[in-house]
């Protein structure tokens, strides 16, 4: 599975620090996920599709989508 964050993060004109500031989640944890060094879980996917306004499913690739 591919993460999709930070393309989705940059077409909205999103900064990582107004992500983090709107998620509540960490701009080191987010850099993470978005470098595919952790994997986020489903509730911070959502949290971050909500903040991103898209659907979840925007936010990663895989063939079993």
């Amino acid at each position: 599975m591919k993460i999709l964050i930070w393309r989705m993060r940059k077409s909205k004109g999103v900064t990582l620090e107004v992500l983090a500031l709107k998620t509540g989640i960490g701009s080191s944890t987010l850099n993470d996920y978005e470098n595919e060094k952790y994997s986020p879980t489903l509730k911070n996917l959502e949290i971050i599709a909500k903040a991103l306004d898209c659907r979840i499913s925007d936010l990663y690739e895989s063939e079993y989508k």
